[in-house]
């Protein structure tokens, strides 16, 4: 963590925090903008504050620091927030469609992108049979090795996971609830292209918003501060890293202040050549 007046910081975002809330945006800019000065590294998530009130450049995705320090901050009881207050399934529902598709799925080597305290490996334990976490918080891997569901954890973002990891490829890569943190997929796409065996699956999903919201856009800032992507936006990014979708339902991903976050659940196959 770099070094920064916290006293000041937390001054500041409070301020920005309290503007936002009272309607002044372009007060909450300001001070936003202060909150960026102090802390460049921005582990308050500014930026994406910035861009969800129409005040600033949408990110190319959300700041690592600002990614970590959320998931660390809410580890212990990430289950219970996430499951029990927001009701948060997706990994039950990926759980399902994989054996709709196949009711005798194995996977042999299965990779989980932002495995947060495991929920994937629990709901897919007995669909693969080694599986790999990676998650940016460290507080989270702790969580999930604890769990003991994994025969591997890495701490680290997933992009550059993807970038420097070495070795065979997995026949299943899930990512759930990693794209609301990104906006432009690119990297990401490419990383999960590069190292899916031919054949095999990726699994993940997504947030959206209506078209008379997104419009033209890939991808934009919602009012809660996460990502949301257009399907199509999606479905090319698949396309151009040799993924063919073959399964894309729309969903309800969570609940935010009582009501439904719409979003898609995919799967996509390699292509063999």
């Amino acid at each position: 963590m770099s070094e920064f007046d916290e006293e000041a910081l937390a001054e500041a975002y409070n301020r920005a925090l309290g503007l936002e809330k009272a309607g002044d945006l372009d007060g909450a800019a300001l001070a936003y903008a202060e909150v960026l000065k102090i802390d460049p590294d921005d582990h308050g998530g500014a930026a994406v504050r910035l861009a969800s009130i129409g005040r600033g450049a949408v990110p190319q995705k959300a700041p690592d620091a600002y990614v970590a320090t959320l998931f660390d901050q809410h580890a212990e009881m990430f289950d219970t927030i996430l499951v029990d207050e927001l009701g948060y399934d997706v990994p039950l529902q990926l759980r399902e469609m994989l054996l709709t598709r196949d009711e005798d799925a194995d996977f042999a080597r299965m990779l989980d992108l932002g495995c947060g305290t495991g929920l994937s490996a629990d709901a897919l334990d007995d669909v693969a049979d080694h599986k790999t976490g990676v998650d940016i918080s460290e507080n989270m891997i702790e969580i999930a090795h604890e769990k003991g569901d994994y025969d591997a954890l890495f701490v680290g973002e997933a992009v550059r996971f993807l970038q420097e990891t070495e070795g065979p490829a997995w026949d299943l890569i899930v990512a759930t609830d990693v794209l609301p943190y990104m906006g432009e997929l690119d990297a990401f796409f490419a990383g999960v292209g590069k190292h899916l065996a031919p054949g095999g699956t990726f699994a993940f999903s997504s947030e959206t918003l209506p078209n008379e919201v997104l419009g033209d856009r890939p991808f934009m800032v919602g009012p809660h501060q996460r990502f949301a992507h257009s399907a199509a936006y999606v479905h090319r990014m698949l396309e151009a890293n040799g993924m063919e979708c073959t399964e894309c339902a729309k969903i309800v991903v969570r609940a935010e202040q009582g009501k439904p976050v719409p979003g898609h659940l995919m799967l996509a196959v390699k292509r063999l050549a």
